[in-house]
Protein backbone atom coordinates (compact mmCIF):
# COMPACT_ATOMS: atom_id res chain seq x y z
CA UNK A 1 0.00 0.00 0.00
CA UNK A 2 2.94 2.35 0.88
CA UNK A 3 4.00 1.94 -2.80
CA UNK A 4 0.81 2.56 -4.17
CA UNK A 5 1.05 6.49 -4.29
CA UNK A 6 -2.96 6.56 -5.07
CA UNK A 7 -3.79 4.43 -2.34
CA UNK A 8 -0.77 5.62 -0.12
CA UNK A 9 -2.51 9.29 -0.85
CA UNK A 10 -5.92 8.50 -0.15
CA UNK A 11 -5.66 7.08 2.83
CA UNK A 12 -3.10 9.91 4.22
CA UNK A 13 -6.10 12.10 2.84
CA UNK A 14 -8.57 9.77 5.36
CA UNK A 15 -6.07 10.30 8.25
CA UNK A 16 -6.55 13.96 7.76
CA UNK A 17 -9.98 13.98 7.78
CA UNK A 18 -10.10 11.45 10.75
CA UNK A 19 -8.13 13.74 12.72
CA UNK A 20 -9.74 16.98 12.26
CA UNK A 21 -13.00 15.21 13.32
CA UNK A 22 -11.44 13.49 16.38
CA UNK A 23 -9.97 17.12 17.14
CA UNK A 24 -13.56 18.67 16.88
CA UNK A 25 -15.61 15.78 18.74
CA UNK A 26 -12.84 16.60 21.84
CA UNK A 27 -13.07 20.44 21.72
CA UNK A 28 -16.77 19.72 21.71
CA UNK A 29 -16.48 17.47 24.57
CA UNK A 30 -14.29 19.70 26.86
CA UNK A 31 -16.28 22.69 25.91
CA UNK A 32 -20.03 21.27 27.71
CA UNK A 33 -21.13 20.72 23.49
CA UNK A 34 -21.65 17.15 23.61
CA UNK A 35 -25.24 17.41 22.35
CA UNK A 36 -24.14 19.20 19.49
CA UNK A 37 -21.31 16.19 18.49
CA UNK A 38 -24.34 13.88 18.74
CA UNK A 39 -26.15 16.17 15.95
CA UNK A 40 -22.72 15.83 13.95
CA UNK A 41 -22.90 12.24 13.75
CA UNK A 42 -27.13 12.15 13.48
CA UNK A 43 -26.52 14.38 10.25
CA UNK A 44 -23.21 12.62 8.74
CA UNK A 45 -26.08 9.86 7.23
CA UNK A 46 -27.34 12.66 5.25
CA UNK A 47 -24.04 14.42 4.33
CA UNK A 48 -23.12 10.90 2.61
CA UNK A 49 -25.98 10.65 0.57
CA UNK A 50 -24.93 14.50 -0.74
CA UNK A 51 -21.58 13.40 -0.95
CA UNK A 52 -22.78 10.30 -3.64
CA UNK A 53 -24.40 12.18 -5.52
CA UNK A 54 -21.87 15.20 -6.00
CA UNK A 55 -18.53 12.97 -6.01
CA UNK A 56 -19.68 9.26 -7.44
CA UNK A 57 -22.73 10.65 -9.42
CA UNK A 58 -25.04 8.77 -7.49
CA UNK A 59 -29.09 9.16 -9.08
CA UNK A 60 -30.71 10.20 -6.14
CA UNK A 61 -34.39 8.44 -4.99
CA UNK A 62 -37.34 10.87 -3.70
CA UNK A 63 -37.10 9.47 -0.60
CA UNK A 64 -33.09 10.40 -0.31
CA UNK A 65 -33.86 13.92 -1.28
CA UNK A 66 -37.25 14.35 1.07
CA UNK A 67 -34.40 13.26 3.94
CA UNK A 68 -31.83 15.93 2.84
CA UNK A 69 -34.26 18.13 2.84
CA UNK A 70 -36.08 17.73 6.24
CA UNK A 71 -32.62 17.39 8.13
CA UNK A 72 -31.44 20.55 6.22
CA UNK A 73 -34.34 22.47 8.01
CA UNK A 74 -33.79 20.89 11.02
CA UNK A 75 -29.95 22.45 11.06
CA UNK A 76 -31.73 26.01 10.06
CA UNK A 77 -34.11 25.33 12.95
CA UNK A 78 -31.20 24.60 15.86
CA UNK A 79 -28.71 27.15 14.14
CA UNK A 80 -32.11 30.02 14.55
CA UNK A 81 -32.57 28.95 17.91
CA UNK A 82 -28.86 29.36 18.92
CA UNK A 83 -28.38 32.38 17.35
CA UNK A 84 -25.17 30.75 15.88
CA UNK A 85 -24.46 28.27 13.48
CA UNK A 86 -23.94 24.81 14.76
CA UNK A 87 -20.36 24.58 13.17
CA UNK A 88 -19.25 21.24 15.53
CA UNK A 89 -22.27 19.43 14.23
CA UNK A 90 -20.97 20.72 10.59
CA UNK A 91 -17.28 19.77 10.94
CA UNK A 92 -18.35 16.21 12.64
CA UNK A 93 -20.73 15.31 10.00
CA UNK A 94 -18.34 16.60 7.02
CA UNK A 95 -15.23 14.91 7.94
CA UNK A 96 -16.89 11.61 8.58
CA UNK A 97 -18.68 11.18 5.63
CA UNK A 98 -15.74 12.59 4.07
CA UNK A 99 -13.82 9.82 5.69
CA UNK A 100 -16.51 7.19 4.68
CA UNK A 101 -15.94 8.21 0.74
CA UNK A 102 -12.45 8.34 0.84
CA UNK A 103 -12.06 4.88 2.42
CA UNK A 104 -15.39 3.50 -0.09
CA UNK A 105 -13.07 4.63 -3.18
CA UNK A 106 -9.91 2.74 -1.97
CA UNK A 107 -11.91 -0.43 -2.08
CA UNK A 108 -12.20 -3.32 -0.38
CA UNK A 109 -8.74 -4.96 -1.27
CA UNK A 110 -7.22 -2.61 1.52
CA UNK A 111 -7.90 -4.42 4.96
CA UNK A 112 -8.99 -3.23 7.77
CA UNK A 113 -5.87 -3.24 9.94
CA UNK A 114 -3.70 -2.40 7.23
CA UNK A 115 -5.36 0.29 5.82
CA UNK A 116 -5.75 1.91 9.68
CA UNK A 117 -1.71 1.36 9.75
CA UNK A 118 -0.68 3.60 6.94
CA UNK A 119 -3.57 6.11 8.25
CA UNK A 120 -1.89 6.45 11.18
CA UNK A 121 1.87 6.45 10.07
CA UNK A 122 0.92 9.42 8.13
CA UNK A 123 -0.30 11.12 11.51
CA UNK A 124 2.51 9.84 12.84
CA UNK A 125 5.41 12.86 12.22
CA UNK A 126 3.32 15.69 12.77
CA UNK A 127 1.79 14.10 16.36
CA UNK A 128 5.15 13.65 17.38
CA UNK A 129 6.63 17.36 16.43
CA UNK A 130 3.29 18.44 18.34
CA UNK A 131 4.21 16.24 21.57
CA UNK A 132 7.37 17.75 21.38
CA UNK A 133 6.44 21.40 21.10
CA UNK A 134 4.09 20.41 24.29
CA UNK A 135 6.97 19.22 26.33
CA UNK A 136 9.37 21.77 24.94
CA UNK A 137 7.19 24.61 26.39
CA UNK A 138 5.71 23.15 29.46
CA UNK A 139 2.51 22.38 28.30
CA UNK A 140 2.42 18.84 27.95
CA UNK A 141 -0.08 17.38 30.45
CA UNK A 142 1.06 13.16 30.12
CA UNK A 143 1.98 12.88 33.87
CA UNK A 144 0.25 15.66 35.35
CA UNK A 145 -2.10 14.96 38.17
CA UNK A 146 -5.33 15.11 36.15
CA UNK A 147 -6.92 18.29 38.31
CA UNK A 148 -6.16 16.16 41.78
CA UNK A 149 -8.49 13.32 40.98
CA UNK A 150 -6.51 10.15 39.56
CA UNK A 151 -3.36 11.21 39.76
CA UNK A 152 0.17 11.36 37.50
CA UNK A 153 0.01 7.72 36.88
CA UNK A 154 -3.72 7.18 36.66
CA UNK A 155 -3.97 10.71 34.34
CA UNK A 156 -1.34 9.38 31.69
CA UNK A 157 -3.08 5.39 31.87
CA UNK A 158 -6.37 7.45 30.96
CA UNK A 159 -4.66 9.53 28.19
CA UNK A 160 -3.15 6.05 26.82
CA UNK A 161 -6.47 4.48 27.05
CA UNK A 162 -8.26 7.07 24.88
CA UNK A 163 -5.74 6.05 22.15
CA UNK A 164 -7.36 2.69 22.36
CA UNK A 165 -10.85 3.76 22.95
CA UNK A 166 -10.26 5.42 19.36
CA UNK A 167 -8.47 2.71 17.60
CA UNK A 168 -10.68 -0.24 18.59
CA UNK A 169 -13.93 1.01 17.15
CA UNK A 170 -12.57 2.40 13.71
CA UNK A 171 -11.00 -1.09 13.51
CA UNK A 172 -14.03 -2.78 14.22
CA UNK A 173 -16.19 -0.36 11.96
CA UNK A 174 -13.79 -1.08 8.87
CA UNK A 175 -14.23 -5.11 9.68
CA UNK A 176 -17.90 -4.87 10.10
CA UNK A 177 -18.04 -2.85 6.78
CA UNK A 178 -17.42 -5.50 4.42
CA UNK A 179 -19.13 -8.38 6.48
CA UNK A 180 -22.64 -6.86 6.98
CA UNK A 181 -25.34 -5.72 4.28
CA UNK A 182 -24.98 -1.86 4.15
CA UNK A 183 -28.35 -1.17 5.69
CA UNK A 184 -28.13 -2.94 8.83
CA UNK A 185 -24.50 -0.88 9.03
CA UNK A 186 -26.60 2.17 8.65
CA UNK A 187 -28.77 1.36 11.50
CA UNK A 188 -25.95 0.96 13.84
CA UNK A 189 -24.41 4.16 13.03
CA UNK A 190 -27.44 5.56 14.74
CA UNK A 191 -26.77 3.80 18.64
CA UNK A 192 -23.09 6.64 18.69
CA UNK A 193 -25.23 9.64 18.61
CA UNK A 194 -27.77 8.66 20.35
CA UNK A 195 -25.89 7.87 23.38
CA UNK A 196 -23.94 10.65 22.89
CA UNK A 197 -27.37 12.60 23.01
CA UNK A 198 -28.47 11.32 26.20
CA UNK A 199 -25.11 11.65 27.27
CA UNK A 200 -25.27 15.33 26.89
CA UNK A 201 -28.98 15.34 28.60
CA UNK A 202 -28.78 13.45 31.30
CA UNK A 203 -25.16 12.83 32.96
CA UNK A 204 -23.82 16.24 31.70
CA UNK A 205 -27.01 18.07 32.27
CA UNK A 206 -26.54 20.33 28.46
CA UNK A 207 -29.77 22.46 28.26
CA UNK A 208 -32.57 21.74 25.67
CA UNK A 209 -34.34 24.87 24.50
CA UNK A 210 -37.36 24.10 22.41
CA UNK A 211 -35.82 25.47 19.25
CA UNK A 212 -33.03 22.40 19.74
CA UNK A 213 -36.11 20.03 20.25
CA UNK A 214 -37.39 20.88 17.48
CA UNK A 215 -34.49 20.55 15.06
CA UNK A 216 -33.67 17.44 16.50
CA UNK A 217 -36.77 16.42 15.71
CA UNK A 218 -36.77 16.98 11.95
CA UNK A 219 -33.46 15.70 11.83
CA UNK A 220 -35.01 12.21 13.48
CA UNK A 221 -37.94 12.09 10.89
CA UNK A 222 -35.40 12.52 8.23
CA UNK A 223 -33.03 9.74 8.93
CA UNK A 224 -36.27 7.67 9.92
CA UNK A 225 -37.42 8.69 6.18
CA UNK A 226 -33.84 7.51 4.80
CA UNK A 227 -33.68 4.38 7.12
CA UNK A 228 -37.17 3.59 5.42
CA UNK A 229 -36.06 4.13 1.72
CA UNK A 230 -32.78 1.97 2.71
CA UNK A 231 -34.78 -1.02 4.20
CA UNK A 232 -37.05 -1.14 1.60
CA UNK A 233 -34.32 -1.02 -1.16
CA UNK A 234 -32.52 -3.81 0.88
CA UNK A 235 -35.58 -5.93 0.83
CA UNK A 236 -36.56 -5.51 -3.03
CA UNK A 237 -33.35 -6.27 -3.74
CA UNK A 238 -32.83 -9.30 -1.64
CA UNK A 239 -33.96 -12.54 -3.24
CA UNK A 240 -36.80 -13.92 -2.19
CA UNK A 241 -37.78 -16.48 0.77
CA UNK A 242 -37.93 -19.76 -0.86
CA UNK A 243 -37.43 -19.21 -4.33
CA UNK A 244 -36.73 -22.17 -6.06
CA UNK A 245 -33.09 -22.03 -8.34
Amino acid sequence: MLRDRRTAGRLTLAAVLLAVNWITFLFGVLTDRVVDAALGYYVNPIITVLLAVLVLRERPRPAQWAAVGVAAAGVVVIAVGLGSFPWIATVLALTFAGYGLVKKTVGANVPALPGLGVETLALTAPALAYLVYLTATGASTFGADGGGRVGPAGHAALLVASGVATTAPLLLFAAAARRLPLATLGLLQYITPTMQFLSGVLLFGEEMAPSRWAGFALVWVALVILTTDGLRLARRNSPRRGASD
